[in-house]
């Protein structure tokens, strides 16, 4: 579904992102791992043209979506949750979810979204910068899955809400993926939740992949040197 190949990228004269190479199979659900700064936004960021890269290739779907602007990667099937949720806090939750609609061709929002997150339909009009966290977050999630992309890429989705709300989240997930089939990458810090939504796993650090293989494969060890503060 998603690979990437010697991707370098820098901010300036800095360099981030050192010959990186990833693949998120279709179907499956990927985690990025990886302490603070080691390049992690950086990367969902890369793939959703967001930021420039230097060189390499992102292929999506077979395509080299390396020079595609960011505007059309939503069009294509990428639905995207970035890190701190970054929904519009004057708009009401209906225009947050509408933002979507322009790449939809019945200009509708999906009623399976407000099965997945009622509490967004109780809360229409309100305010999107007067719901909590969770819900925001909840949000966040709704307005990229208004696309019905193949592939969403969510950053820290558990970031900063209450642990009954993380469930919840993390079921949503598990769904999303294992019932309705859609390809998930995502960032993660918290590695209990990496572990029940994910399928593999992939670490950074110092903009390097140092570490892949399937969520069983990750040892103590890995954990220890590259993920425990």
């Amino acid at each position: 579904m998603l690979k990437v190949e010697s991707l370098n990228q820098y901010y300036g004269q800095s360099h981030t992102l050192w010959d990186l190479d990833m693949e998120v199979p279709e179907g499956e659900c990927t985690v990025i791992m990886g302490r603070n700064g080691v390049g992690k936004t950086t990367l969902l960021q890369a793939i959703m043209g967001l930021l420039p890269i230097r060189s390499g290739k992102i292929l999506y779907a077979g395509e080299d979506i390396s020079k595609v602007i960011a505007e059309k990667r939503a069009s294509m099937g990428i639905g995207y949750v970035p890190q701190g949720r970054q929904i519009f806090p004057l708009l009401t939750v209906q225009e947050n979810l509408e933002i979507g609609l322009p790449v939809r061709k019945d200009k509708k929002v999906p009623d399976y979204i407000f099965e997945l997150f009622p509490v967004l339909k109780e809360m229409l009009g309100r305010r999107g910068g007067d719901l909590s966290g969770g819900q925001q977050q909840q949000l966040a999630i709704g307005r990229a899955l208004v696309v019905d992309p193949r592939l969403l890429i969510l950053d820290e989705p558990t970031e900063g809400i209450q642990p009954n709300v993380v469930h919840e989240i993390g079921d949503i997930i598990r769904k999303l993926n294992r019932e309705a089939g859609l390809t998930v990458l995502l960032v993660e810090q918290k590695l209990p939740f990496a572990r029940r939504v994910a399928d593999s796993f992939c670490i950074l650090d110092r903009g390097r992949q140092v570490a892949t293989g399937s969520m069983e494969q990750l040892d103590d060890d890995t954990i220890q040197q590259y993920l425990t503060v």
